[in-house]
């Protein structure tokens, strides 16, 4: 497998990220005190030998040996100086946290924190390589790599925290000799969050919610289809599924992790069946689809995928906490950087875990058989992926009883497999799978040994089986009956809310549609006085003027002691700089953030129709 120049730069780039999230702020305090620590010595000598040559008393070579003791000795070093002829200098010097104290401690803590961040960095790395090991050692990778980094994460945002609190009282202090107590307070609120975030999402659980749209498949329901598979199980040495379920999805696949079907929840191994594809493939190249799956099982791959799943959505989660967690988001490249070189040793694993499973399946039944089967689910999946892109790009709105985007793709499947682009898409092709990246459909074939000729490819998809399983499904028709209609229903209902995102009202039916999901919403200001938010813009009962969408560039909420209000930009140039306007608002309170919410939501909707007709 090979890796891209896109993903080697993305690579490259959470590398530098990470060091320079790693070592920024403590090389910050590093330079900073050895500077600091330099400049207090060179003054310190300075004093010391102004007072020394005072003593009217004292010899010269006295002098000298004092001033030749304090320049060997100067305060910067005399904290770590354990010689007894020191001492009563170093307790002098070294009160606990006094400035020279602070300094010192500031000075080790930054380098030990560049010193674990360089370690830190070289484990990410160490621990992504295990991961392209085996799949054993891949477990054992990313459990040790969440612990690590989540928990390196937090502890480093903590020590980093203290330096930046530090640093953000002293480097005012030193140079400009005073300091601000709101940029320390400030600083020390961000790392605090920060902290809280962090530790928050190390701890917080992910409710995993593993539902596929699907009815279960009893033995009475498809008696010869059980026997079929769990002979295929036996051949193969391997128990075959507990539970079968069947759906109008474009893909085949098999799980161990609990999985919900309606309102069952399923454990062990799993086996999801297409009817639609079903009915699309004969006999023999389902059995070759059903094979490569139960390969899966024998295999161990559903197992470690069960067992993979919820920890890397865990860390997923915690991703995206820290990437919302304002001040955090300063440790994600690091997170991400392991996350990335696990996911493509996952990708890895993933592909050849999949050549494996067509191997199986080819000695199974055949490799002709498999590789028509990859031909027509890759044909299907694309066509139909096609017909719902166009269906839903319409902008008119569909009736869900009438849609039929079943009969749209069986009628249109054999022209489109006769078409100009039908090759062309099938070259990079392939099979659609919900838990791995599955290779190339034409490299898979190449696995099994089979050189189809692309010229064939179309009359592999027009073929008409003898005979199917679908046919053996008794409930097969009802089932896909009643999935199709909730498809086509959820369908209908996105499409409509999408068009109420894409009309500009050019007649009632339109106005109607979208008033429905975007209706005039009023708030009450001052008095009697009231704002609304509508399609057409910002209104204020106070001038009855409506500020329009197209002439709102940016909107800023300010708020006041002398009442809040909402600051446009318009698009035109004023004399000096961008036009703006104010929209008062006094006496809107406690409803602000419901406002400044639906006018932000109102004003997406109204660029997204404009995106839509520039677009058109």
């Amino acid at each position: 497998m090979k890796i891209s120049s896109a993903l080697r730069l993305g690579l490259a780039k959470y590398l530098a990220y990470s060091l320079l999230a790693l070592l920024l702020i403590p090389l910050a305090a590093y330079l900073f005190t050895g500077y600091a620590q330099r400049d207090e010595d060179t003054r310190f000598i300075a004093r010391i030998s102004q007072r020394i040559d005072a003593e009217k008393a004292m010899p010269a070579a006295e002098k000298q040996v004092q001033k030749d003791f304090y320049r060997t000795n100067p305060p910067s070093t005399i904290c770590t100086n354990q010689d007894p002829e020191v001492a009563d200098y170093r307790e002098a010097m070294c009160e606990t946290y006094g400035e020279l104290w602070q300094f010192n401690l500031v000075r080790k803590l930054s380098l030990w924190s560049m010193v674990a961040g360089v370690v830190l960095l070289v484990a990410v790395l160490a621990l992504g390589a295990l991961a392209f090991v085996n799949r054993r050692l891949q477990y054992t990778s990313f459990v040790t790599g969440w612990h690590l980094t989540t928990w390196a994460s937090a502890t480093s945002l903590v020590v980093q925290g203290a330096l930046a609190v530090w640093l953000s009282f002293w480097v005012t202090a030193f140079f400009m000799h005073k300091y601000w107590p709101k940029l320390i307070i400030l600083v020390g609120i961000l790392v605090a969050c920060g902290v809280f975030m962090a530790v928050v999402g190390i701890f917080k659980r992910v409710q995993l919610n593993n539902g596929v749209d699907g009815e279960l498949l009893t033995e009475a329901d498809a008696p010869l289809l059980w026997a079929r598979i769990r002979h295929m199980a036996e051949r193969l040495k391997t128990e075959p599924p507990r539970n079968i379920v069947a759906g109008i999805d474009a893909n085949f696949f098999v799980t161990e992790a609990p999985l919900t079907v309606g309102n069952q929840q399923l454990t062990g191994r799993t086996l999801f069946v297409s009817i639609p594809l079903l009915r699309l493939l004969d006999q023999a190249e389902a059995d070759a689809v059903l094979g490569h799956e139960l390969a899966h099982l024998r295999g161990g791959d559903t197992q470690s995928s069960a067992l993979l799943g919820p920890k890397i959505s865990q860390y997923d989660h915690y991703r995206h906490a820290m990437r919302e967690g304002g001040l955090t988001a300063v440790f994600l490249p690091l997170i991400d950087l392991y996350r990335t070189i696990f996911e493509v040793a996952l990708a890895r694993e993933s592909r050849a875990r999949e050549f494996e499973a067509d191997r199986t399946a080819a000695q199974l039944i055949s490799p002709d058989a498999i590789a028509q089967s990859l031909v027509k689910i890759a044909a299907y999946a694309r066509y139909r992926s096609k017909i719902e892109s166009e269906l839903f790009g319409q902008n008119r709105k569909h009736d869900a009883a009438a849609l039929g985007i079943a009969s749209y793709v069986a009628q249109g499947l054999p022209p489109y497999a006769a078409s100009a682009d039908f090759l062309s898409e099938m070259r990079t092709a392939n099979v659609p799978h919900p838990f791995d990246s599955h290779p190339a459909m034409p490299e898979r074939m190449r696995s099994v040994g089979v050189a189809l000729a692309e010229s064939d490819y179309g009359a592999i998809v027009v073929r008409v089986p003898a005979t199917t399983w679908a046919q053996q499904i008794l409930t097969a028709d009802a089932i896909e009956q009643r999935m199709w209609g909730a498809y086509e229903q959820a369908f209908a209902a996105e499409h409509e809310r999408s068009l109420a995102y894409r009309y500009e009202p050019a007649n009632d039916e339109e106005r109607a549609l979208v008033l429905q999901y975007f209706p005039p919403v009023q708030y009450a200001l001052k008095g009697s006085d009231t704002v609304t938010v509508s399609i057409e813009g910002i209104a204020t009962s106070a001038d009855g003027a409506t500020v329009a969408w197209d002439a709102i560039k940016a909107l800023e909420f300010k708020e006041s002691t002398w009442g809040n209000a909402l600051i446009v930009t318009h698009p035109e140039k004023a004399m000096i700089g961008a036009k703006t306007s104010k929209i008062k608002l006094g006496g809107l309170k406690k409803e602000k953030d419901a406002f400044n919410a639906k006018v932000g939501h109102y004003w997406q909707r109204h660029q997204i129709m404009r995106a839509q007709q520039q677009e058109a």
